[in-house]
């Protein structure tokens, strides 16, 4: 299995984007000390998900900075950088005429050059740690969508990431499939994976994120530890979505 990289701090800086003639993002700042786990939460719409596209560049910010160990990444090849940060989407998007470890290999090998059976054995060994080695050579289509988001999330580490982002990894779960999702990213930040996770879950936000930062109209309107944002909150915004989703 390849050493898992040391954890590397993020952070973002008066970040601007506007898509069209939207302002999404208008100067979100943002904070992650290395080994830590941030939770974003917000009304859908607020640009939580597209912060997160931003801050790995599948969107170019209009304005502002990208840290990752303290150094801008703005002009780094945007390629290399998607290899330091691993990203987990809503729906898995996994290749369904491929088996489960050629998914997770497929990254390592393409992008990284390892041989064939060097990836297949960190593919294997990051399986190992979703709990799904068993299910290594059958076809994605017959497991179920916690499975499948499991693979996905093993496809992200197999590239051994220094930061891991996730977007509502949960949202298309089942209820009753929700937890388990929840307990691997809770694991891996107890592993010390540097990592933002963008999600409605208000138990996981409170229970497992160092730092909750609530976010509406593309604006961070209050953050802080998660005592403080759920019990202290100091602006009406976030006391009025609070008051909706608990």
């Amino acid at each position: 299995m390849a050493p898992r990289p040391e954890p590397v701090s993020l952070a973002a800086s008066d970040i601007h984007l506007t898509l069209g003639t939207n302002a999404i993002l208008r100067g979100v700042d943002l904070e992650v000390p290395a080994g830590t786990t941030s939770a974003v939460i917000g009304p859908s719409g607020s640009g939580k998900s597209t912060l997160l596209r931003t801050l790995n560049r599948l969107y170019e910010p209009d304005k502002g900075d990208i840290l990752l160990a303290g150094k801008s990444v703005l002009h780094d090849d945007p390629d290399k950088l998607r290899q330091r940060i691993g990203m987990v989407f809503q729906q898995f998007n996994l290749f369904p005429h491929r088996s489960v470890v050629d998914n997770v290999a497929l990254g390592p090998r393409k992008l990284k050059r390892l041989p064939a059976h060097e990836s297949r054995e960190l593919a294997l060994a990051q399986l190992e740690r979703v709990g799904l080695r068993h299910k290594a050579d059958v076809r994605p289509t017959t497991l179920s969508g916690g499975q499948q988001q499991r693979v996905a999330i093993a496809r992200a580490l197999a590239m051994a990431p220094q930061v891991m982002f996730f977007d509502e990894a949960t949202s298309a779960l089942d209820p009753e499939l929700v937890k388990g999702i929840l307990a691997v990213i809770a694991e891996l930040g107890s592993d010390g994976m540097t990592m933002v996770v963008v999600t409605h879950e208000m138990g996981f936000a409170r229970s497992t994120a160092d730092s909750v930062v609530f976010m509406d109209h593309g604006r961070v309107v209050e953050s802080g530890p998660p005592d403080q944002i759920f019990t202290a909150a100091k602006t009406d915004r976030l006391q009025r979505f609070l008051s909706q989703v608990l």
